[in-house]
């Protein structure tokens, strides 16, 4: 059963990266659903959702918020794509971060 969750988690994880790569190299291109995808899977689930808004809350405090809305081609909007990769790029860093930090101080 471990084994079947363990594939399961790997093919979501690839979904995300292939989306992540898509989001780079054609941010024009996305489909608002992945954006979503993206957006959950770093972030959680949005805080707001039901208006032509997901607002997701971010482990910092102030900006830059992540904030989604579907375009009317059911793309998502190009600069929001940039927010998102900016805001996870910022997500990684920060995680780099303090895993750095915890093995300077010898916990991990």
């Amino acid at each position: 059963m471990n084994g079947i969750i363990n594939d399961i988690k790997l093919n979501a994880v690839k979904r995300i990266d292939k989306t992540l790569n898509q989001m780079k190299s054609a941010p024009e291109n996305v489909r608002f659903s992945d954006l979503a995808a993206v957006c959950a899977h770093y972030f959680g689930e949005p805080r707001q959702k039901g208006t032509s808004h997901h607002v997701y809350k971010t482990p910092w405090p102030g900006d830059p918020r992540v904030n989604i809305q579907k375009a009317r081609n059911g793309k998502a909007k190009t600069y929001q794509v940039k927010q998102v990769l900016a805001a996870v790029k910022k997500l990684n860093e920060q995680q780099k971060k303090r895993k750095e930090q915890r093995r300077e101080k010898g916990d991990g």
